[in-house]
């Protein structure tokens, strides 16, 4: 080392010095600062709450027959049908006996078809309907109906109609798959089941139609007491009225 060199020129510094730009008290702020917090509405309160209103609280099918005046008549209404139609889709996928699964089937749909005109009817909407033979050998309908004052309840009436002409048309349906399949085996089943839900429907309807009919002309029959011309005005306008309406 020479004489003539200074000390401070010889000693190497261990660490370069880092250069710190700005102001040290807003960087300090700045690391420490947090991200603002946002703070978005939910609905998992309005999830966990419970039905507020009727039509919540009574939806679904355990509604329906809470709010139906006959369960029991409605479930085996739906019960017979469902069963009727299930058992002939799946019964060529569970068994190759065509004879057991034909008998099944038209056993159910002659149940169901008892149960329909006899009982869920008279029941959830108080009709009633049968072919009567007099001793002249001629046949005709006979219609009976509930007395106008005691109205149907609306769950039973609206299930009960649903499920008159719904599976009518399901049955149809299944029809038109059989024939493009070419299924002739199970041809006949389909149109047996068409006649007995037909004819229910056919015959719901006329027992209605007549109902409505009887319940007009008993209610204008004696005009409301307002003399003769105020009762053929009042049966005119409901008479038409019906016509335009079941006519």
């Amino acid at each position: 080392m020479s004489v003539s060199t200074p000390l401070l020129d010889t000693i190497e510094p261990d660490e370069h010095p880092v250069e710190v730009s700005g102001n040290i008290s807003s960087a300090k702020n700045n690391s420490n600062a947090r991200k603002p917090v946002v703070l978005t509405p939910t609905n998992r309160a309005q999830a966990s709450q419970m039905a507020t209103t009727e039509s919540d609280a009574e939806s679904g099918i355990a509604g329906i027959f809470r709010q139906s005046a006959h369960p029991m008549a409605l479930f085996f209404l739906y019960f017979f049908r469902i069963s009727a139609i299930t058992v002939y889709v799946i019964s060529g996928f569970l068994t190759d006996n065509y004879v057991l699964s034909t008998v099944m089937v038209v056993v159910l749909l002659a149940m169901d078809f008892w149960n329909c005109r006899n009982v869920s009817g008279r029941t959830l909407v108080g009709l009633r309907f049968w072919n009567q033979v007099d001793d002249d050998g001629e046949s005709y309908w006979v219609f009976e109906s509930r007395d106008p004052t005691r109205p149907a309840n609306p769950i039973d009436s609206k299930m009960f109609w649903i499920a008159l002409y719904v599976f009518p048309a399901l049955w149809a349906s299944l029809l038109v798959v059989s024939i493009l399949k070419l299924g002739l085996a199970f041809i006949p089943i389909v149109i047996l089941a068409l006649v007995f839900n037909v004819a229910n429907a056919v015959g719901f309807t006329y027992a209605d139609r007549d109902a409505k009919q009887r319940w007009a002309d008993s209610v204008v029959g004696g005009g409301w007491g307002l003399g003769s011309i105020g009762g053929q005005l009042i049966t005119g306008a409901v008479q038409k009225s019906v016509g335009r309406m079941f006519g």
